[in-house]
């Protein structure tokens, strides 16, 4: 058999869900591979790409009983070590065949714990998740240990330049961090939605900048006011190919670990991220921040995409 049609083959057990929405036409699809033990790693990117969602998720090994599991991530064009709403994803496939409650991926950032739930809300994050409905599965994902740092001047002007924005576009309150909860994450605040909602990048030029540096997305964000932890996001995706991506589960992590080393979480603190309003696949992200605790909790609904 050749890789194609091993490739052909294997695209039959992908399993398609949409992360962080209860509308399988919102949130950000993801392909679930629950048995990839076989696969090799050029067979995984060629799956991922003949998918063309911005991640797909391989488990690659488990063990039911223990409910624990070996997990990977790929774009379109490689290998990535860590994913949220393909987790997410994951969670709630598996929830929905072996049971709900807790699950463990062993990733390449380490051990992510996941509480799914079937029924209502909880799911670990507490309260009602995204607001979806009651019914639709919900997970509830603990990050890897979290980090940032201000990002440097020149860099950020790069960064700027290849958006097409200036410094005057930016949120003073909110400066420009490095941060990471997986991988590293360019946060930049908007000023104003009307800057958010214009986005309209040099697609080459921040691809590059972010291969040099290593970012995997650059999350741009926007508070809706002062003295709430409401924001709109939006996140640039060219190193996997993807101009945009509707729901960053890994950014929202990290920009929960950006909030705390800003000094701005005193107590614990829920965070509403509203992220894919403006390409049209609303997803709607909750993250639980503790000011003592490295980690965070994010939350979100997973739902089926039907088969076409």
């Amino acid at each position: 058999m050749t890789t194609a049609q091993s490739t052909d083959s294997a695209l039959d057990h992908v399993l398609r869900y949409s992360a962080f929405t209860t509308d399988p036409s919102g949130g950000n699809p993801a392909g679930v591979f629950l048995d990839a033990g076989a696969l090799d790693d050029a067979e995984m990117v060629a799956i991922a790409a003949h998918v063309g969602y911005s991640e797909t998720a391989f488990i690659t090994a488990g063990d039911e009983a223990a409910r624990r599991f070996g997990l990977r991530y790929f774009s379109p064009r490689a290998e990535v070590a860590f994913c949220g709403h393909a987790t997410i994803a994951t969670a709630v496939a598996l929830a929905e065949r072996i049971g709900p409650g807790e699950l463990v991926f062993d990733t390449m950032v380490g051990e992510i714990r996941v509480a799914t739930t079937l029924e209502g809300g909880g799911g670990g994050g507490g309260g009602d998740g995204d607001g979806g409905t009651a019914s639709a599965p919900q997970a509830t994902l603990t990050s890897a240990p979290t980090h940032s740092r201000p990002a440097d001047e020149a860099v950020t002007e790069q960064a700027l330049k290849a958006l097409r924005w200036t410094r005057d576009d930016l949120d003073p309150a909110l400066p420009p961090h490095i941060a990471f909860a997986g991988n590293d994450h360019l946060v930049l605040a908007a000023a104003t939605r009307e800057r958010l909602a214009d986005l309209d990048y040099d697609f080459d030029a921040l691809e590059e900048l972010m291969r040099v540096q290593g970012w995997t997305t650059v999350h741009l964000v926007w508070r809706e006011s002062a003295d709430r932890f409401d924001f709109h996001a939006r996140d640039p995706f060219p190193p996997g190919g993807v101009v945009e991506d509707p729901a960053t589960g890994a950014a929202a992590a990290a920009f929960g670990g950006y909030l705390r080393a800003l000094g701005l979480v005193s107590e614990p603190v829920r965070v509403r991220i509203r992220q894919g309003e403006d390409m049209g696949r609303p997803s709607d992200l909750v993250v639980d921040i503790r000011p003592e605790e490295e980690r965070v909790r994010v939350t979100g609904r997973a739902v089926r995409i039907p088969e076409a």
